[in-house]
C-alpha cells in the first residue's frame, strides 16, 4: 500500500455506527462489537453524545487495543474515528 493510499483509507471510515442516546457502557460494549465484526484495519466511525460517552468510550476502547484516529466535535454530537488493529490483540 502506497502512502497516497493510507492517507485516502484512513480519511474514509469502512463502516458507521450511529450511538447517540445509547447509555455507557452499552455505547462501548456496541462499538466493540462492531469492530470485532469488521475486516483488521478497518476504519469505524462511531457517533456518540457528549458528556460521559465521549469521555469514556474512546479510552475504553484503547484500553482494548483499538486505535482511536480522530475525535471530532460537530456541535450536537462527536464523531470518533477508530481503527481494528491488523493483528488480533
Amino acid at each position: 500500500m502506497s502512502n497516497a493510499e493510507s492517507l485516502t483509507n484512513s480519511g474514509t471510515p469502512d463502516a458507521q455506527i450511529d450511538l447517540r442516546g445509547t447509555p455507557c457502557p452499552l455505547n462501548f460494549v456496541r462499538a466493540k462489537l462492531r469492530l470485532e465484526q469488521m475486516a483488521p484495519g478497518s476504519l469505524l466511525e462511531v457517533w456518540l453524545d457528549p458528556g460521559e460517552p465521549i469521555e469514556q468510550v474512546p479510552d475504553s476502547l484503547a484500553m482494548e487495543g483499538y486505535g482511536i484516529e480522530l475525535v471530532e466535535d460537530r456541535s450536537e454530537f462527536f464523531a470518533l474515528r477508530v481503527r481494528r488493529p491488523t493483528v488480533s490483540t
